[in-house]
């Protein structure tokens, strides 16, 4: 998986504050990039008799919750058609399934999309020092645990609700005319059709006006746009059902290792779900090594997840940054095809769901009850610009803790250690939960500044030295 603004500078202030569970920052305001786009404006339809018996169509390209939360909107304004592609509606995807609190009434969702309330946070240094967090939470505070293939299904069955419309099918490529930019041509897509019970799709087209790329990490909106690449990492999970005796440890834990034995540049987690646990890590700066790092992190959780049975394998990318480029002409991105997951806690289900609310809000009040198209400079300077005014500052400041805390084994062992403070839960959580900073004290925030330099003194004093790799070829890859 609920945002107040605040200026940059208190988020930075905050910075050795929002530390635990990785450290979830709220969101802030952040300088709006200015338009890339000067071109012409779009040349729209006369209100005559026959262009209003004529509906715009949206194509939502990507079922999970950036596609499905954006589907939703446009389906409710009846003057628009609304399409969703999805390629496997009964997908898993490969995610820890962790979202904060906000959302869950933010986008109303029911009980029944939560496998797990995580109220307790077990912290496990390199060295095995275990930090327990939780108890600033109320009773009434938790961490959602989700299964993607429940929360992403309630989610688009709901755009269905509305009014859209499903199609079970894999977007190939996308035919762009010459003047989309500044002019109403519609976009070609070229999909492949899927009926139940087939594995051999139809090559359908489909002309559509509008286009939002949900598609994940390997876009194929984003490529066809020539969005640019960026970099990312591997998320490695495995689903492993464990006695139930063991099960109950996890009730209402979760655990989260760093070393790196685990991860070079990340965390390994055991995370709950319905009847069972996600095991896996991640990795930027040495892919290859995923599987050994897996295997770590299966060791590391030892007694604890002995005796399970691994029921699904499951990897898959995660972006890093911003694509360099997120609106061409009537296209717009969203989710993990537009870069939106945080450094340090990987967090991406809450901002796929806003991002994908956020743009089709935008792009639905621009197009003026279906009456006509919005341009590109329009669409940035609408959901681009507030996008990053209310989470720029987040990404920014999540990618100089993981720069900090995630290096090498000493600023591990200080991470873990600086999780003892009840001041860093508080914050913490509360700007993990709510999207949103509390607890401001200046004081707390200077004596948090001296204990975060004690901590990394005695941490980089007896921690083991890494390990070292070398990775200088595979590193460099984009998507």
């Amino acid at each position: 998986r609920s945002q107040f603004p605040t200026r940059f500078n208190q988020h930075f202030k905050m910075k050795f504050s929002l530390i635990a569970l990785s450290g979830v920052v709220a969101t802030a305001s952040a300088f709006a990039p200015a338009s890339s786009f000067t071109g012409s404006t779009v040349q729209h339809r006369e209100a005559s008799d026959s262009a209003l018996s004529m509906k715009y169509k949206v194509a939502v390209v990507g079922g999970g919750p950036s596609g499905a939360c954006a589907a939703e909107i446009f389906a409710q304004e009846k003057n628009i058609d609304t399409v969703l592609f999805e390629r496997k509606l009964d997908n898993a995807k490969p995610c820890g399934g962790a979202i904060p609190l906000c959302m869950v009434g933010e986008f109303n969702l029911p009980e029944t999309v939560v496998d797990r309330k995580v109220r307790q946070m077990n912290l496990v240094s390199p060295t095995g020092v275990e930090v327990n967090i939780g108890e600033t939470l109320q009773p009434d505070e938790y961490i959602g645990m989700c299964r993607r293939e429940i929360l992403d299904g309630y989610l688009r069955e709901r755009a269905f609700e509305f009014g859209a419309e499903c199609v079970n099918g894999l977007v190939t490529s996308i035919d762009l005319p010459k003047g989309h930019k500044t002019s109403e041509e519609p976009y070609t897509l070229n999909y492949m059709e899927y009926q139940e019970g087939s594995s051999v799709g139809v090559p359908k087209k489909m002309q559509v006006d509008v286009i939002v790329g949900a598609d994940g990490a390997n876009s194929r909106v984003a490529k066809a746009m020539d969005a640019g690449q960026y970099n990312f990492a591997i998320a490695f999970q495995e689903r492993i059902k464990i006695p139930d005796e063991k099960m109950a440890f996890y009730e209402e834990m979760a655990e989260m290792y760093v070393g790196d034995d685990v991860s070079p540049d990340f965390y390994g987690w055991v995370f709950p779900k319905y009847d069972h646990v996600g095991v896996g890590t991640g990795t930027v700066v040495n892919r290859p090594a995923i599987k050994q790092y897996q295997k770590a992190i299966r060791d590391r959780a030892g007694d604890k997840i002995a005796g399970g049975k691994i029921i699904k394998v499951e990897a898959h990318p995660i972006p890093e940054h911003y694509r360099p480029r997120r609106v061409q002409g009537r296209i717009a991105l969203v989710g993990d095809a537009a870069g939106y997951v945080t450094k340090c806690s990987g967090e991406g289900i809450y901002f796929a769901a806003k991002s994908g609310r956020m743009a089709a809000e935008e792009i639905v009040s621009l197009m003026k009850n279906g009456s006509r198209l919005p341009t590109q400079a329009e669409i940035e300077n609408s959901y681009i610009a507030k996008y990053d005014r209310a989470y720029g500052p987040t990404y920014t400041v999540l990618d100089i803790l993981q720069k900090v805390f995630y290096v090498n084994n000493g600023a591990r062992e200080a991470f873990v250690e600086l999780c003892n403070s009840k001041y860093v839960q508080q914050v913490t959580f509360d700007s993990y939960l709510y999207k949103r900073v509390q607890g401001n004290n200046p004081l707390d925030d200077l004596k948090l500044l001296g204990e975060t330099v004690g901590c990394l003194i005695r941490g980089y004093a007896n921690a083991k030295p890494d390990q070292e790799f070398s990775n200088p070829v595979e590193s460099q890859k984009r998507i």
